[in-house]
This record gives structure tokens, sequence and C-alpha cells, in this order.
């Protein structure tokens, strides 16, 4: 098992269940390094000052918050740790609620929330109690000096910690302008059907990163000295003009599937690039019997 990076309990009224933090997820993608185009060597970065145009050492940095272009307010190391709250080590669970009421714009990271030793017992009935009532606990915990907002929920034999973005954080919908235009029933019931054949079971196996995929086989084409072979992913050509319930139609037509539509998109667009053609070719003959 990977090295637990916070170690604490969970608290629920009287009960206290001691727990580990495990990370949930991890970035997949290849990571790069600036290199020196000449000599291929890594290249470091140097903290400079602005005003004076040279390098900074570690010891002379400070921290400062910029409340007006080019003035800052300097902050201490005391500063910050009056600032930071005390380190609990405890997953305060505040309330239950109904996951359906919590937007998803609030879900951030994903932690695996394991019993420690002594309390699989009650990590169990924890996690039960949870299943069973359908309700997600909200909860604070303390990590690396910052407070954050928390949902516990259950996944098969886990609980699973989320961390989550506070109402602030959230960028107001209001900030926007969606548009509202009246919306013919034949064009709704199409764009329903539609939606409805591409229904399915929701199997995260089925989709993968083609972007990384791409990447690794050009890394490992070249390491071999080779050209890499990739699928050539073609996007369709779009009419110039598209009229809403003929393109609802030809994805009708398509069967639903992702590749039917593709294909009938691009015979779509095909058909309308033929006429086009056409029309220009007719054009041209015109002008020079005339």
């Amino acid at each position: 098992m990977a090295r637990a990076i916070w170690k604490g309990a969970v608290a629920f009224g009287l009960v206290s269940i001691p727990v580990e933090l495990h990370t949930a997820v991890r970035d997949s993608r290849p990571r790069f390094r600036l290199l020196h185009a000449q000599d291929k060597s890594p290249v470091k970065f140097e903290r400079v000052c602005v005003r004076e145009g040279k390098p900074v050492a570690w010891e002379d940095l400070v921290k400062g918050f910029e409340y007006e272009k080019g003035r800052f307010v300097v902050l201490t190391k005391e500063d910050l740790k009056t600032a930071a709250l005390e380190k609990t080590r405890t997953v305060d669970i505040r309330s239950f609620v109904k996951p359906e009421e919590i937007d998803d714009r609030f879900f951030e990271t994903a932690y695996y929330l394991t019993p420690a030793k002594g309390g699989e017992r009650a990590y169990a009935l924890l996690r039960e109690a949870i299943r069973e009532t359908g309700l997600a606990g909200i909860a604070t915990i303390v990590m690396r000096e910052a407070q954050h907002l928390a949902a516990l929920e259950v996944i098969g034999d886990a609980m699973v910690l989320t961390l989550m973005r506070y109402a602030e954080e959230l960028v107001d919908v209001k900030a926007f302008s969606f548009p509202r235009p009246e919306i013919r029933k034949p064009e709704l019931q199409m764009a329903r059907t539609l939606v409805e054949q591409l229904a399915d079971t929701w199997d995260p196996a089925q989709y993968t990163d083609e972007y990384r995929a791409n990447l690794m086989k050009i890394i490992k084409a070249k390491l071999k000295g080779k050209e890499p072979k990739l699928t050539e992913h073609v996007e369709p050509r779009q009419a110039e003009v598209i009229d809403l319930m003929e393109r609802l139609r030809a994805s009708l037509q398509g069967g639903g599937e992702h590749k039917g539509a593709r294909k009938s998109t691009r015979r779509t667009s095909a058909k309308a690039a033929r006429a086009r053609t056409a029309a220009k070719r007719t054009k041209s003959k015109r002008t020079r019997a005339a």
C-alpha cells in the first residue's frame, strides 16, 4: 500500500475513528523539462529582482500581497503562523446531506479514506450507515496549514473524501448571458430522440486519453529512432449553411452511434461540397458561354 499523505481521525458526534488519507487520482500524462536546444541540457530558473535585474537568494525572499498595482503588504513567517489553523488531525463531520443537492462545481480532488490499525470495525460501521442512508458527510479538514471543505461518500468498500471548493470560489452564473430562444416542439422531440439513442451505461474504460497515447507512441518511437504510427483523427467538415432539423435527421439516420453519426456528418458535408463544386462549374460554363 502506498504511503499515507495524512493520518488522523474521523469525528462525528462522540465517535472518533482512526484513519489514513491516500490519493485516489493520478496525473498520467508525461511530464516534460525545458532543455537548451543546442546541447539538450536542462535549464534552471533563477529568481531575479525586477528592479535590480540580479538573482535573489532564497533567504532574501519574503511573501507579499499586491493590494494595488506595484504596491505590496509584506507578510512575515509569524503572520502566516498566526493565520494558520491548529493542525487537529481530524476530519470533523459537520452534517450529512443528500448528494444530489451538491453542485458538481464544488468537487475538487478525491482521496481514499482507509482505516488505521484498530479502527476497522468503527470504519465499517460508519461506511454502512452512510451507504444505507444514502447521505454524504460534509466535513472540514486541515491539510498543509489550510482548512478545506470536504465531502465523505461511499464507493464500494471504500470511503472517499473529496476536497471541495468554498462558495466564494465559484463564479456566479449570473455573470454570463445565456440565450433563451423559442424552441419548437419538432426540434426538441428530434433532439430528445437523439439523446435517448446515445444513452448508455457509464463505463469509464470506454474512454481513453488519445493525446497521451499519441505522445507516448512518439516518445517510444524517438527512443528507437523510428517514425511513430499514429491513428489519424479526422474532423468532419462542416457545411457552410447548417439547417438544425436536417442535421438532427442526419444524426438520427446514423443509428445513434458515434461512429455512425460521424460518418453521416461526413457524408452530408461531402454532399454539400460536391454541390458547391458543381455550382461553381455551372457558373464557370455560363460565364464562358456569355
